[in-house]
């Protein structure tokens, strides 16, 4: 893999002379508000246009496998754009990691997430969770309650979302009192917008380390070529911290 951060002049002159394009990216859905900010000010200074299709990390590879004309793939883990890749659906040397996100038990109600995460010890009645087949912030969130020795004790009140954002959405609407989320859907400006919560310490599951990779489709679409480089600089990078999680190595 190429190393050192892109700039915004290394990306833009990529671009300066290529027809304004359009790009659809599969993005997994704990990154897709920041995906939406980050398209936003792509388009505004590159005039290419980004489509983002949000959905659980596995059922967007399962589509790609299926024939989607997805340019790039946005990853919540390591391990589907290297299977890509490995596959030949993707291209060989294009996976980096973009971001690093962060695991946050979370109830909008206040008071209910004490700072340690002892809550969960409580007689709640429904923790969320993420379908871990799907999702690798399920995954980590199961990771956690074995780090815990609790998952036996929850088993039977755990409420799975298709996705992590209808995670989100259960925890939002109340049909859960508590759940365990992205930092990314629950933070703004460097805070806890509403509610509870617990950041868990990264200690207590795998590092949910997200990549990007390039897929057959896109190598000959400029703006998914342009948008894929525009990830690594430093506004990017930027915007990524912005929404809670830890930016990525570059390229």
């Amino acid at each position: 893999m190429l190393r050192g951060v892109l700039t915004v002049a290394g990306w833009a002159c990529g671009v300066a002379g290529a027809q304004a394009d359009t790009a659809l990216v599969a993005v997994a859905a704990n990154f897709s508000g920041t995906a939406q900010q980050l398209a936003a000010d792509f388009a505004r200074s590159s005039g290419h246009r980004i489509q983002l299709v949000p959905g659980a990390t596995g059922k967007l590879y399962a589509q790609i496998r299926n024939g989607a004309p997805f340019d790039l793939l946005l990853s919540a883990d390591h391990a589907t754009p290297a299977r890509l890749v490995k596959e030949g659906a993707a291209v060989q040397g294009s996976q980096f990691t973009y971001a690093t996100g962060r695991l946050v038990l979370w109830s909008k109600q206040p008071g209910l997430v004490d700072a340690h995460g002892e809550v969960l010890r409580s007689r709640f009645e429904r923790l969320a969770i993420a379908d871990p087949k799907v999702a690798p912030y399920g995954a980590a969130a199961l990771e956690v309650l074995d780090q815990l020795q609790l998952r036996s004790q929850v088993q039977a009140r755990l409420v799975q979302g298709e996705s992590i954002a209808q995670t989100y959405q259960f925890v939002f609407s109340g049909n859960a009192p508590l759940g365990f989320v992205a930092l990314s859907q629950v933070m703004a400006d460097g805070r806890i917008t509403e509610g509870s919560a617990w950041v868990v310490p990264a200690r207590l599951h795998t590092a949910l380390q997200h990549d990007a990779v390039q897929l057959q489709r896109g190598k000959s679409n400029a703006a998914a070529q342009a948008f894929w480089s525009y990830l690594a600089s430093e506004p990017a990078r930027a915007v990524i911290r912005s929404h809670g999680y830890e930016d990525g190595p570059g390229r």
